[in-house]
């Protein structure tokens, strides 16, 4: 049931949030130079995916979590982009593809061995990453990867439809600080 709310909604996000996709490419264009970001993410199963999401930082910037990037790294657009969550918009094709869920786990970096350990303990990486989740609404970020393991599992635990939109109408909504960068 979750997979097919997926699939619709990441649809109708891409195809009615097209024109908002365009814009923000555009001025992303002027603003890095490179619009859209790729990273290699951990996903179910530990599978590798290619996340996309529209680029907060600039081009030469070391790729690390959030939280150990330098927050001088992070362009004036992007810093716009990050408080309206506008950055997160380009995984819906990542959702669409099934690669990930709106709800679920953050997807971390191969190189979190600490998260993907306690992860991988408490079964968080036997689902799909999510855009959203519990973790993100409570403000929790993956510089405390035992909590967040922790969050992300008592989420799954639980998730039912109501939850899964709660979630989603909480992150729309302004709940949650997203991917922290320090000294933002």
């Amino acid at each position: 049931m979750i997979r097919l709310f997926d699939f619709v909604f990441s649809l109708l996000g891409l195809v009615f949030g097209f024109p908002v996709l365009l814009l923000l490419t555009v001025i992303g264009f002027f603003d890095t130079g490179s619009p859209i970001f790729r990273q290699e993410r951990v996903g179910r199963h530990k599978k590798p995916f290619t996340l996309v999401k529209f680029r907060t930082m600039r081009k030469d910037t070391t790729s690390v979590a959030s939280h150990l990037a330098s927050a001088d790294a992070i362009t004036s657009f992007g810093r716009f982009l990050r408080r309206t969550k506008l950055d997160e918009l380009p995984q819906l094709w990542n959702v669409l593809k099934g690669e990930m869920s709106l709800v679920g786990p953050r997807p971390c970096l191969f190189n979190q061995q600490e998260l993907i350990a306690e992860r991988e303990q408490r079964g968080v990486l036997n689902v799909r990453p999510g855009i959203t989740g519990l973790a993100q609404v409570k403000d929790i970020d993956m510089s405390t990867p035992t909590l967040l393991a922790e969050t992300d599992q008592k989420m799954l635990q639980s998730l039912t439809v109501g939850a899964y939109f709660k979630y989603i109408l909480m992150t729309v909504a302004g709940k949650g600080a997203g991917d922290r960068v320090p000294g933002k």
